[in-house]
This record gives C-alpha cells, structure tokens and sequence, in this order.
C-alpha cells in the first residue's frame, strides 16, 4: 500500500510532496557533486560551479517550502489544540449542566412520588359514592376525574351546610323548649307555694268547723 492510499489529507499530502521533492534534490545534489569531483568529468569548473548552485538554490527552494509547511503546521496544531481546549471546556458545561439536569429530574420524580404517595384529607371523607352521585347529578356524567372530585366534594359541603343550618334550628328549638320547661317548672314551683299559703291560712277556719261540728 503506497502512502498517498494511507494519507488522504491535502495538507499532509503536500507535506509528503514536498518532502520527496526535497530528498529527490538531496540525492541528486549528492550524486552531481561525486560526479563533478571525478576525474574523467569533462565540465567546466565555472559551469560545474553553476549548476551546484542552481541544484542548491532548487534545493533551498524546497527546504523553504517545506519550513513554510512546517510553521504552518505548528500553528494549526496551536489553533487546534486551543479549539479543542474550548471544546472541552463546552462538553465539560454541557456535562455539568446535564448533570444537575438529571439531579433535578430525581429530585422532581421524588417529590411527584411523595405526592403521589401521601394521604390526603380529601380521601378520607365520607363522600357520596360515585355512582349515586352521577345519578343525582347527571350533569357530571362527562367530566374528568379532578372535576368529578371537586363536584362531590362540593356537593357533601353543601350538604353538611344544609345539615348545619338543620342542627342550627333544632338547638334553637330546643333552646327554646328548655326555657318554655323552665318557665312552666317556675310557675309550678310557684303555683305550689300559692298553695301551701292557701293551705296554711285555711287550716284556722278548718278548725273552727271541728270545733262547732
């Protein structure tokens, strides 16, 4: 598997063209120079001299290209690494943030269930049962469980008022009859005084009759 298959990025791919380039220029700087140090060679020293230096210069050209490709690549892996450092910083929020999400969910489900749970005063009245009453109060044949729940409680308030305001006359009706007692107990008490007086002032013409009789 050659490299360009390994290496799809365009960066780095140009990184490794340059590379090659470079160590193509390297090699073949090299093999110039053993050949122009050769006897046998028939160049010229001035023209030998000046092919070096464009094969030098060629090969300057590419080590530039490939500090540029370098710089660059340095300042990418800083962005890179300051992205990812606010990246971080964003998932650890996130997290964070998720977090109390799922700790306030708890907390939430927990306080649902206790309420749920708890025994409310409501439940324990002696309400009318439902059946009965739908069959006094038709009206409410069609209404949801909360509303049939406020209905019968508002129906057995009304008929503890009623039973109330029923309790309420009979106390006074029987307030009323205690003092009507207490009114014929006092004028008995009374009626009987009147006649112990009667009694006593006739006791001395009683006598006078057992006297002459």
């Amino acid at each position: 598997m050659t490299s360009d298959a390994i290496i799809t990025d365009h960066y780095l791919q140009s990184v490794l063209h340059y590379s090659t380039l470079t160590r193509q220029q390297c090699m073949h700087l090299v093999d110039y120079a053993e050949a122009s140090a050769h006897p046998a060679s028939q160049t010229s020293s001035q023209e030998t001299d000046f092919e070096l230096s464009r094969q030098q210069k060629l090969l300057c050209s590419h080590l530039a290209q490939l500090r540029g490709l370098n710089r660059n690549a340095i300042l990418n892996v800083r962005n890179t690494k300051s992205h990812t450092a606010e990246a971080r910083q964003e998932i650890d929020r996130l997290h964070l943030q998720l977090q109390n999400l799922y700790y306030e969910e708890r907390h939430l489900r927990g306080e649902i269930g206790a309420c749920e749970s708890y025994d409310h005063k409501y439940q324990q009245l002696p309400l009318i049962p439902v059946a009965d009453f739908l069959e006094q109060n038709p009206t409410h044949v069609n209404s949801g469980e909360k509303d049939l729940m406020f209905a019968r409680i508002n129906h057995e308030l009304a008929e503890r008022e009623a039973l109330e305001q029923a309790r309420q006359g009979l106390l006074k009706k029987k307030q009323g009859l205690i003092a009507d007692n207490k009114k014929r107990k006092d004028d008995l008490a009374s009626l009987d005084k009147d006649l112990e007086t009667f009694i006593d002032a006739a006791k001395p013409i009683q006598k006078l009759f057992e006297k002459q009789y």
